[in-house]
């Protein structure tokens, strides 16, 4: 089997669209934190018109004042039964963990941190949150991010995701329109706009400078 995961797209559809584009897989979990961006709307309705497998993420459980103002009350009601966890082909999907859409992990998250999280899983885990993609092994405990498809924070202004074949993952990479995604999000209305482009789109996030700083708030 293969699955396609995409997480934290935040509301950045023409950079869901382009990844969607790429996709070749049996199917598809949305993974979390769907909105908290520019354009939840559209977002939410292209993901649901491609995948019936969604998980929650903290986006989803706690809706920021644009996300409320934008959503069809039936939307946010959607949104917010949305499963913590989908299992696939052997492989866990959640947000942050299993239980808990909030706790911070990154590619140097210590090995017994990262254990005590995932205290209750034997095997493969994937996951999103921070934005960047690693794979971690700890004894049987594997634990995989997906990376970010409208935030990502990798030294590279792209849009990251993964692919699960028969268990095993893949990390992808697809290259966005950042001219129109900027057109987009200054005409969007959405509070931070300008800022978001200054800083995420016109250059790229430093991926060890995120990392740092998840480190130091964990």
């Amino acid at each position: 089997m293969k699955v396609a995961a995409l997480y934290d797209v935040h509301a950045m559809p023409w950079a869901l669209e382009a990844v969607l584009a790429e996709v070749d897989a049996d199917a598809i979990v949305f993974g979390g934190d769907l909105g908290g961006g520019p354009c939840p709307r559209e977002t939410l309705a292209l993901a649901r018109s491609v995948g019936v497998n969604f998980v929650r993420g903290n986006a989803e459980r706690d809706l920021d004042l644009w996300d409320r103002g934008l959503l069809e009350q039936d939307e946010a009601d959607w949104l917010a039964t949305l499963p913590m966890t989908v299992e696939l082909d052997g492989v866990l999907y959640c947000h942050a963990t299993p239980a808990d859409d909030l706790p911070l992990t990154t590619a140097i998250t210590p090995d017994a941190a990262l254990a005590a999280l995932f205290a209750d899983v034997d095997g493969t885990v994937v996951i999103g949150h921070t934005h960047h993609q690693f794979d971690r092994q700890v004894g049987n405990l594997r634990v995989v991010n997906a990376g970010s498809v409208g935030m990502a924070y990798e030294s590279d202004v792209a849009a990251f995701w993964l692919i699960v074949t028969d268990g095993q993952p893949s990390f992808r990479r697809t290259p966005i329109d950042v001219e129109r995604a900027a057109a987009e999000i200054l005409a969007s209305g959405w509070p931070g706009a300008e800022a978001f482009v200054d800083a995420n789109l016109r250059v790229a996030v430093d991926r060890d400078e995120a990392i740092r700083h998840f480190e130091s708030i964990r």
